[in-house]
């Protein structure tokens, strides 16, 4: 079998888990959320190394969006002001670039997005700290679940080529 068919059905199936444990055990995990981590995993290459980069950053962009929702929410400013404080956000999220750890810059965005995405459609209180950071949380957690998917589904489609030759 080749490597994308062995893809197709290993993320397929997952596909299938993943959305079940979202949305089939109330544990509060974002399945959208799951899956841009999954993309994220073989965005940066897969591979042990990508579950770590990606977690890592992912993490690092979900605490500056937390941060920057709550000044938002504080501010309570105009469009503006808070389009002042998101630019700013995002530039201190590339300058942590400088980190190595922080590096993988594509994945701190999607976690500052996600953060934001999840924050906002679901009508969070931004200044209402404890719930901010619950929601923030479960992005994180969902993110990095998504790339320990991706790094299972990686696993299975290799054992799915190597069984086949």
């Amino acid at each position: 079998m080749n490597l994308i068919n062995a893809l197709a059905i290993s993320i397929g199936v997952l596909a299938a888990v993943a959305t079940w444990v979202c949305l089939g055990n109330g544990a509060g995990l974002q399945v959208w959320a799951l899956f841009i981590g999954w993309g994220a995993f073989y965005h940066t290459g897969g591979k042990f190394e990508a579950l770590t980069k990606n977690s890592i950053n992912h993490i690092w962009g979900v605490a500056v969006a937390a941060v920057t929702l709550f000044v938002v929410g504080s501010v309570a400013g105009s469009v503006i002001v808070t389009s002042i404080i998101v630019g700013v956000s995002v530039v201190v999220l590339v300058l942590g670039a400088h980190l190595p750890a922080l590096a993988t810059i594509p994945a701190g965005v999607y976690g500052h997005a996600s953060t934001a995405a999840g924050t906002l459609l679901t009508g969070v209180a931004l200044t209402d700290t404890a719930a901010l950071g619950k929601a923030a949380m479960m992005i994180a957690v969902s993110l990095i679940v998504g790339n320990v998917f991706g790094i299972v589904s990686e696993k299975i489609a290799g054992a799915m080529v190597a069984k086949a030759e």
